[in-house]
């Protein structure tokens, strides 16, 4: 079960560091990210997240992502 929903806040660790942004997509099925097969399931979903400084999306899965109030 997803532990976060699309409008979510959430920040995650990048190689330029700290970045956050809003959650857009939740997927929760296999799917297809910039060429690249994702896997994803109810039990272990994936986030599309848009940047909060750019207009760059980055996909995670849950484990990546702290909440941001």
């Amino acid at each position: 079960m997803a532990k976060f929903s699309t409008g979510d806040h959430v920040s995650w660790n990048s190689e330029a560091g700290r970045v956050s942004g809003k959650i857009i997509k939740v997927h929760q099925s296999d799917f297809d990210y910039k060429g690249h097969k994702r896997r994803a399931s109810k039990d272990d979903p994936q986030y599309e997240i848009e940047s909060d400084k750019s207009d760059h999306v980055a996909a995670h899965k849950e484990d990546a992502l702290t909440r941001i109030k």
